[in-house]
């Protein structure tokens, strides 16, 4: 990727991860790693627009079915996609299907813009994440196939010793903290060839490790506010993002001079 590189748009697509889970704002709403990248780029080039499809809860097919041809209908300089993550979570995932959609999506976004962005998603150290580590490591082999193939970018974010630890990810042990959503931010942005603004894999300074009685707290509120609803929704069929529209569905303007990427989010 060359250094000094010029995008005039971007349409990011995924699920909650895409949307900025868990970086949440002083009014409840979420920025992410998207939000910030889009900002950096309009920075950089005066009239730049920014599209944001992500929903929570999104499986593959739905991202496909929702959000890719609307993605490449818009024509933008840069598309970001991330999926299928969440079907690597269920109790039966069909990995044959995860691998035929992500190839339609990268087959139809790839066309349509200047940079197709495609990544190795971040993976929290613990034992429930040891145990769908097999299925996220074989889509993480389709997403690095696919882009050889159609030459897209990877960003290689589960290769990042930093990003695993626990201290990056929010209470629900599911997405990133605010400063986990920068670094992803600064990894997109140095992928697509800006000049670096920090080393993003940086490690976090030693920890003092939690006692006992503060771990099974942290275990007991974890397993309460967030696992109990979460096993629920799959219990039922139902998903945290069921009738919610995209973030910012329009490739409008990123208005830096007032609340820039907050426009026209539905959260």
């Amino acid at each position: 990727m060359q250094m000094n590189a010029t995008y005039t748009s971007l349409v990011a697509v995924g699920d909650s991860f895409t949307e900025g889970m868990s970086d949440r704002l002083p009014d409840g709403s979420y920025r992410g790693w998207a939000d910030l990248l889009a900002m950096r780029m309009a920075q950089v080039e005066p009239g730049f627009r920014y599209a944001n499809l992500a929903v929570r809860g999104k499986l593959i097919r739905q991202i496909v079915d929702e959000q890719v041809d609307v993605a490449a209908a818009m024509r933008a300089d840069v598309v970001t996609l991330v999926g299928g993550l969440n079907d690597t979570l269920r109790p039966k995932c069909d990995m044959v299907m995860v691998r035929d959609r992500l190839t339609e999506a990268v087959e139809k976004l790839a066309p349509s813009c200047k940079q197709l962005v495609l990544m190795r998603s971040p993976g929290r150290q613990g034992p429930v994440q040891a145990r769908f580590r097999p299925r996220m490591e074989e889509l993480f082999s389709y997403v690095d196939e696919l882009a050889a193939q159609h030459g897209a970018v990877v960003v290689d974010l589960y290769g990042a010793p930093v990003l695993g630890d626990q201290r990056m990810w929010d209470v629900d042990r599911l997405h990133l903290t605010g400063e986990g959503h920068r670094r992803v931010a600064e990894a997109v942005w140095q992928a697509l060839g800006y000049e670096p603004e920090d080393d993003w894999r940086a490690p976090l300074p030693p920890s003092v490790p939690l006692k006992w009685v503060a771990r099974r707290t942290a275990d007991v509120s974890f397993a309460r506010q967030h696992l109990l609803p979460w096993i629920g929704r799959r219990l039922t069929g139902r998903s945290s993002g069921d009738g919610r529209p995209a973030k910012r569905a329009e490739l409008l303007p990123y208005d830096l001079g007032g609340t820039g990427a907050m426009d026209g989010l539905s959260l």
